[in-house]
């Protein structure tokens, strides 16, 4: 999708700016709040998001944000006002927190990147592009029906379901494997290597790695 679509009707739109060098740029990791969702497959969002902020000094400190239904790290990196969010509204409702946030801060959507699951997407793999379908990701589709689909989306694979039987909602809020966990530390790097490239001012390309060569 072009970088200047048009952006969708929807209801409460965010107030549109335009960015100029001292931009604002917001990071949202998804996932579900409280110490039974940790370390499963459906808060791998909030996981990435915790690793950039510890990995990246000029990032503060975690704050609870009542008011805007998540928390919050602010930095300033390079020329850019960085916003990481991790709402706290539970999945399903991820768009109310986000288009608070978006508000508040003047964020454009444009400089809005969410990083989230995908069952649809073998694990070791990361996909990036802007707007799509939700593909069944119910933050994804809470957010988009608030602020529109001009963000971009950093795609973590947690793919296939095993086994193949298993209810998809179910395999979602499992742990991660034995050996899933083994590689999280790459995967973890690549997705800091990914939001910083795009915090100094890469473009957001459609684009998959993998983290496991």
């Amino acid at each position: 999708m072009s970088l200047f679509a048009n952006r969708p009707q929807v209801s409460n739109p965010v107030n549109y700016v335009t960015p100029g060098l001292n931009k604002t740029i917001l990071l949202v990791g998804l996932g579900n709040v409280g110490p039974e969702y940790d370390s499963t497959r459906h808060n791998i969002g909030f996981a990435c998001i915790d690793a950039f902020v510890d990995k990246n000094s000029d990032m503060g400190s975690w704050m609870v944000k009542k008011d805007l239904k998540c928390h919050v790290a602010m930095g300033q990196m390079g020329e850019a006002r960085v916003i990481a969010v991790k709402p706290t509204t539970f999945m399903n409702l991820s768009g109310e927190a986000v288009q608070l946030v978006s508000n508040f801060y003047k964020a454009h959507p444009n400089y809005t990147f969410v990083v989230h699951d995908e069952l649809d997407i073998d694990f070791g793999h990361i996909r990036l592009r802007r707007g799509g379908s939700a593909a069944g990701h119910n933050g994804i589709k809470s957010i988009t029906d608030t602020i529109g689909e001009a963000y971009g989306r950093i795609r973590i694979g947690i793919g296939p379901k095993h086994p193949e039987q298993i209810d998809s909602a179910d395999f979602v809020l499992q742990k991660f494997s034995k050996d899933e966990l083994s590689h999280m530390p790459e995967l973890l790097r690549e997705t800091n290597a990914i939001l910083s490239e795009l915090v100094f001012g890469a473009e957001l390309l459609p684009e998959t790695r993998n983290f496991l060569l």
